[in-house]
């Protein structure tokens, strides 16, 4: 049987990454390009995937859950991330202009309707465009919700995390003096901005490291030695957003908001013992959301990567593929 013909395996559509079909930089305005590729079918079913982070960017390794034939596949690097420019810039670079820019890519590619499909960050943010623009989104596939509240803030950087991973807590922490270590995302931030180059990048690979050390359910806590232009975009947008709160209007905004988007069908993959994004925020959105499925995937954390989470997302976008005929 061809490999991407008829019923699939998991395992299947993993290694190796679909071949994009387009790549382009796109000038979405106030002085940023954002990369932009499409692969896959170019009269498939379209899906917008959304990276996590802020700051993550995107990866081949994101194309590998949609069937090549049935799918056509549009990722980017958010702004200041990735192979998106100004590098690690931060200005004129909050919530609202990710979505103008998800608006302007979709019109820009001339697509009608599309999937959302985001995880950790880019869960946050499927639900945020799709609450801004219910008519452009037919279905959200979401992993790993994050709902940026301050709760879950409280949690990665408050120590409700460390509690479980307390070696890993005390390398991220015994960079910031005692008398800081009250509000770790403004003490990160002093170093992250600091306009010293050498001290921006080591305080982002820590910031960085710490996030890495926790997403696997298989980590032994090392965290690996991220490359410094990543780290340092990774870690300045991530708290640049942090900082602001997601440039949310209230705590708890995207719960609050969940009836713009009850009709729209959707799917959340959880990790059971997700440290980074923990499975209350899935089980709250899905009490708050009356057309979506919850899948809690055992022995998982909060990766991507995840076997399991890698298997439950293929069979979420071949049902649908299917579905669609």
């Amino acid at each position: 049987m061809d490999k991407y013909s008829g019923q699939k395996s998991a395992a299947q559509f993993l290694y190796p990454p679909i071949d994009p079909f387009d790549q382009r930089m796109l000038d979405v305005g106030d002085g940023h390009s954002v990369y932009v590729e499409q692969s896959g079918d170019p009269d498939g079913i379209p899906v917008v995937v959304l990276h996590g982070g802020p700051g993550g960017g995107c990866s081949p390794a994101m194309r590998r859950y949609f069937d090549p034939t049935r799918f056509r596949v549009i990722l980017f690097d958010q702004r200041g991330c990735g192979r998106s420019r100004p590098h690690a810039s931060v200005a004129d670079n909050t919530t609202w202009h990710l979505v103008a820019d998800i608006e302007t890519i979709r019109q820009t590619l001339d697509i009608e309707t599309w999937i959302a499909f985001g995880g950790s960050w880019g869960a946050t943010l499927a639900l945020i465009y799709a609450q801004s623009h219910p008519e452009r989104v037919t279905n959200i596939i979401l992993r790993g919700v994050f709902l940026m509240t301050r709760s879950e803030l409280d949690w990665f950087y408050g120590g409700g995390a460390g509690n479980f991973w307390p070696e890993v807590w005390k390398r991220f922490a015994d960079l910031i003096p005692a008398d800081e270590r009250g509000d770790m995302i403004a003490a990160y931030h002093k170093r992250l901005f600091s306009g010293d180059l050498r001290e921006e990048v080591k305080y982002a690979k820590a910031w960085s490291q710490w996030e890495n050390a926790l997403a696997s359910m298989s980590s032994n806590g090392a965290g690996g030695e991220p490359p410094g232009d990543y780290a340092r975009a990774f870690a300045r947008l991530e708290n640049h957003y942090f900082t602001n709160f997601g440039f949310l209007e209230e705590d708890g905004h995207i719960l609050n908001r969940m009836d713009r988007i009850a009709h729209i069908p959707g799917v959340i993959v959880q990790g059971r013992y997700d440290m980074i994004c923990p499975p209350r925020k899935a089980y709250d959105l899905a009490a708050a959301w009356p057309n979506s499925e919850l899948r809690m995937i055992p022995n998982a954390g909060h990766a991507l990567s995840e076997p399991e989470i890698s298997a439950e997302l293929v069979r979420v976008m071949n049902r649908i593929a299917s579905a669609r005929g």
